[in-house]
């Protein structure tokens, strides 16, 4: 398996309150990229939110190949989004990039 950075961004169609961005940024914790070698060494932050509700989620997930990496980051943002009580209409996300990759070699 092969750690991937993805970068997924996104539109907050609507205004989000500072506590539902908390709560967001809560449930994707688990996949800081930031709490690993690839991630602290890059300075990556976990959830960036613009002035115009443009915002990038940055993720590291474990994948054997890219495009299940970006399959798989983005079903982490569209749930986090969703379990933060954001629905997909609300914040629609754009198509995943990969910022980084660690094949561990």
């Amino acid at each position: 398996m092969t750690a991937y950075v993805i970068t997924v961004p996104g539109t907050f169609l609507t205004a989000v309150p500072a506590a539902v961005r908390a709560e967001l940024a809560q449930r994707l914790r688990p996949a800081d990229p930031a709490r690993s070698d690839l991630g602290e060494a890059e300075e990556l932050d976990l959830l960036t939110v613009n002035e115009d509700g443009t915002f990038c989620v940055r993720l590291e997930v474990e994948a054997p190949d890219r495009a299940r990496a970006e399959d798989a980051a983005v079903h982490i943002t569209a749930s986090a989004l969703a379990e933060a009580g954001l629905a997909e209409r609300d914040a629609p996300l754009g198509p995943p990039a990969v910022t980084g990759i660690d094949s561990g070699g």
